[in-house]
């Protein structure tokens, strides 16, 4: 017999992690219950933890990279008892104009686990069961990656890049990554740049077709499609200097702070100017698809590994060094 807690990795306040004991979720109709597999760590856990996600409530548990086995089947018969499922952390209102206009990856009203709610760095969880996706065949690991992935898939469907195009992804982190890993897979010439040699040569490891510059040694070129993942508000407002005329500019990042184009150049471009946040469920099918396909090298992307006790040190560890971190991956059940 279960027993009535589970353990769960709690930020009390930044930079102090607590492996507790708390109760298990309680069966909410309309939801599932949903026995946690693997846990990406995101850039936003390792803010949590540093203290630097604003707008956040003390103690959290984080998590919302997410893979887990459903405990009940699915009203909607989409999911069996025992199934391996992909979360989608959004938790959106359903009566927003952007909802009601099928995007709800920018409800006006959304809550994301483990960031506006307590997310998955636990035992178990409770999701509605719109937000859940057969996994198929994928692994609990890779399963646990799609939804960071989807992110990058969701800039490049948004871009409508055409096959043969050319495209730069300024920024090489995991987001930047992923962005350039379905840039490629959609059928663009890539390049990514960063000012890290180290995560260009794990983003070469990820995307071997593209070619990876270093900033302070790229030539300036132009590209039909530039994509930022940089987070830095100086590049953002640079990027647009390297867009082909009649090309668009995604922006994956957000940051406080202001864009500032010159408007000539913003307009002799004809530019299209494109925020992209989050993902849709046809971004998060999308990604389970080509990974079904062998078109996302998973065991190159979860570069580290560890599980709820042990991530109460290596969390800390790897927000030092993420310069040799894709991604990481908490494990939890097999």
């Amino acid at each position: 017999m279960k027993t009535a807690s589970m353990k769960a990795l709690l930020c009390d306040e930044p930079n102090t992690l607590t492996l507790i004991e708390r109760e298990r979720p309680a069966d909410v109709p309309g939801q599932l219950r949903i026995r946690i597999a693997a846990i990406g760590i995101c850039g936003t856990d390792y803010h949590i933890y540093g203290g630097n996600q604003p707008f956040l409530n003390y103690p959290r548990v984080m998590g919302h990279e997410l893979s887990g086995y459903a405990m009940a089947d699915s009203v909607d018969g989409r999911i069996a008892k025992g199934d391996l499922v992909v979360v989608n952390p959004y938790l959106t209102c359903g009566t927003c104009h952007a909802c009601t206009i099928g995007k709800p990856n920018c409800c006006e009203n959304i809550a994301v686990l483990g960031v506006h709610t307590d997310g998955g760095m636990c035992e178990e969880i409770t999701v509605p069961e719109a937000n859940l996706y057969p996994a198929k065949d994928l692994t609990p690991q890779a399963a646990a990656m799609v939804e960071f992935l989807a992110i990058g898939a969701h800039g490049v469907r948004r871009s409508a890049l055409t096959e043969g195009s050319s495209a730069l992804i300024v920024g090489a982190g995991p987001i930047g990554v992923g962005a350039a890993l379905f840039a490629h897979i959609a059928g663009a010439a890539v390049t990514l740049r960063d000012t890290s040699s180290d995560r260009l040569a794990l983003a070469k490891k990820i995307v071997p077709a593209a070619t990876v510059e270093l900033v302070s040694e790229a030539a300036p070129g132009v590209f039909d499609t530039v994509f930022d993942a940089t987070g830095n508000i100086n590049a953002m407002n640079a990027g647009l200097n390297f867009l082909a005329h009649g090309g668009s500019y995604v922006l994956l990042s957000v940051v406080k702070g202001d864009l500032n184009f010159a408007d000539p150049e913003f307009h002799k471009r004809e530019t299209t100017l494109i925020a992209s946040r989050n993902a849709l469920k046809v971004d998060f099918e999308h990604v389970v698809a080509c990974m079904a396909k062998g078109l996302v090298p998973v065991d190159d992307i979860g570069t580290h590994r560890t599980t709820l006790e042990g991530a109460v040190s290596d969390l800390p560890k790897w927000a030092q060094d993420r310069g040799t971190v894709v991604k990481a991956l908490i494990e939890v059940a097999a």
